[in-house]
């Protein structure tokens, strides 16, 4: 089965089961992301998990596009990948545990054709937080499954959220397909790293809400959040043992392997074509985004900037010298153009970016030789020093001990992993902060920030007398907004007194904020702004400002901007090339 026909099929079940088919978000989160990017399909829906109406009803299905870099290290084992597909059917206080669990069994049965016995599934174990789930292994039992193949697992493994330190979770059920694979022991089971089970599924059953005090309450609306990697199931579907050996990667690692200067292709060499692959789809999907990120040394640029020169380390692995990922890039978007169009549309920018970002790291890469030079005075090069080259040149440890070894020296690689675990924690505590504010986070103080975003977006077009300008990241805090625009240079002063005078003139006229459910179309011959890449008819919330703003957005919202208080902007700077930053405050 090729990809989009499997997405087709998955999104015609559920229409005919009543679903609203809604297009893929941004893999930017817009309008406070609680992550750098898009990590799941409920990611974009979490406001109305927790109560808010959406304009699509309360079925909804979609295919979306997902980032992780969680699993970074592990990219180019079988399964593991930073950017993929999301199916994802949610009830948003309708069906529950029942009906997910069955259509989620029909479709793999009966439309993907999987052989039942092949099916393994499990379930919450329960803890002092919640009970055991029985109720989802009951039903897994009326449809045919044995108790032998049901497992009960923790929270570890069984339970999904909060997605920050409070909010909407609860107990899911994930889906299995034994791949023939032996046992590696008596102890083998689904969410073994093993090979034989390989998960394609997971049915998330949201009905407790963890409130500050660590405590778990009942939620008033009972949610279901599903998801299937695209991906994982074409492997599984098409009898591949990674998904690496599918249609979707097989056309790009031969495009790399044209450029690559090796006659054997054996585990190292492998690992690096599939890095390349995962890493370079990732950044084509990234820079051919409705919000067109560019690498930078913030944020989603970051990221951006990590594949891109991961992908060029590797590429070293194959003797790869020349630019080569634009070459890539190419053949990346002509596998992905028919679902995802949006990727021709933006090819120019991808290709133009990709080509600087491997210029300036040929040049990072002379300064941190450089470095090395200078380092390897005595018989060993320090751990500290190795994460030295890690961290500011973008230097593997492997390039650094390889280029160690050529004059005879040992890399103190204890010392490297101390520096490097301590990295890891900071750069885990960062992400969890990122968790305190956005869309989990629907107080009273983010709602106002979130009103003042439009605002401030419609002021920037007025006073700058430059209509195209749009969102390009938003971030909000309890304390404070942070808007990225695109405008190529730093505003004046009088710029930004306009700008503030401007959303405080606003705040004074008592202006209604008021909402309407409208299609796309509707929308755009509204005047309203926003990103019009999703399907042609489908419904969404316009936003509007008295006669001064109109935006689509998924809310909160106040609802008049006699609320705000003062607008005052603290600081305004430099994102990336051609996107600026302003951070602002409610006093």
């Amino acid at each position: 089965m090729k990809p989009n026909d499997l997405i087709k099929k998955y999104l015609d079940f559920f229409k005919e089961k009543k679903h609203s088919i809604i297009s893929s978000a941004s893999l930017i989160p817009e309008h406070d992301p609680t992550v750098l990017f898009t990590t799941a399909g409920m990611h974009p829906l979490v406001p109305y998990l927790v109560g808010q109406p959406h304009p699509g009803g309360k079925r909804l299905a979609d295919v979306q596009k997902c980032i992780r870099t969680v699993d970074i290290d592990n990219v180019g084992d079988p399964s593991h990948l930073t950017f993929f597909q999301m199916l994802g059917n949610w009830s948003l206080g309708d069906y529950f545990k029942k009906e997910a669990i069955e259509w989620s069994y029909e479709f793999l049965t009966k439309n993907l054709n999987f052989n039942p016995d092949k099916i393994s599934v499990t379930v919450f174990e329960g803890d002092n937080d919640a009970p055991k789930d029985k109720e989802s292994a009951g039903i897994w039992r009326s449809l045919g499954v044995p108790e032998k193949r049901i497992y009960f697992l923790p929270k570890e493994d069984n339970w999904w959220g909060p997605a920050g330190k409070t909010g909407p979770c609860g107990p899911c059920t994930e889906m299995f397909i034994d791949t023939g694979l032996g046992p590696c022991s008596n102890e083998c089971k689904p969410g073994c790293g093993c090979g034989k089970y390989f998960e394609v599924w997971n049915d998330v059953f949201l009905e407790y809400n963890k409130i500050a005090e660590g405590k778990f309450e009942k939620l008033s609306q009972k949610n279901v959040d599903t998801g299937m990697g695209v991906e994982r199931t074409i492997a599984m579907l098409n009898k591949k043992k990674t998904v690496y050996e599918t249609e979707i990667f097989l056309p790009i690692i031969e495009s790399i392997k044209k450029v690559a200067k090796v006659d054997n292709y054996g585990e190292e060499e492998n690992k690096a074509l599939r890095v390349i692959s995962d890493h370079l789809r990732a950044s084509v999907f990234i820079l051919g985004d409705e919000h067109k990120v560019p690498p930078s040394n913030l944020d989603q640029g970051y990221i951006l900037r990590r594949f891109i020169r991961r992908s060029i380390r590797y590429a070293k692995q194959l003797g790869i010298d020349n630019n080569f990922c634009e070459d890539i890039a190419k053949k990346i978007i002509e596998v992905n153009k028919e679902q995802w169009p949006i990727l021709e549309k933006n090819k120019e920018f991808i290709f133009e970016e990709l080509n600087k970002e491997e210029e300036k790291f040929k040049k990072t890469l002379e300064t941190g030789l450089n470095k090395f030079e200078k380092m390897v005075s005595g018989q060993e090069l320090s751990g500290t020093g190795a994460f030295l080259l890690f961290q500011s040149y973008g230097f593997p440890i492997e390039m650094t001990v390889e280029l160690a070894k050529e004059k005879g020296l040992d890399v103190d690689l204890k010392c490297f992993e101390e520096e490097f675990k301590k990295h890891q924690e900071l750069s885990r505590v960062g992400a969890e902060n990122r968790f305190k504010g956005g869309l989990a986070d629907s107080g009273q103080e983010t709602t106002k920030l979130h009103t003042a975003t439009h605002l401030l977006n419609q002021a920037l077009r007025e006073v700058l007398k430059k209509p195209d300008i749009f969102q390009k990241g938003s971030n909000i805090t309890q304390e404070r907004l942070r808007f990225d625009f695109n405008f190529d240079r730093k505003l004046e002063k009088e710029e930004l007194k306009k700008v503030e005078d401007w959303v405080n003139e606003r705040i004074k006229e008592a202006l209604p904020v008021k909402r309407e459910e409208l299609t796309l179309e509707e929308a755009k011959k509204a005047g309203a702004q926003g990103v019009f890449e999703s399907k042609y008819g489908e419904k969404v919330f316009v936003y509007s400002i008295g006669n001064k703003s109109k935006e689509i957005c998924g809310g909160p919202h106040i609802t008049n901007t006699k609320e705000l208080g003062h607008f005052k902007i603290k600081k305004e700077e430099s994102s990336a090339a051609g996107i600026r930053r302003i951070k602002a405050v409610l006093e």
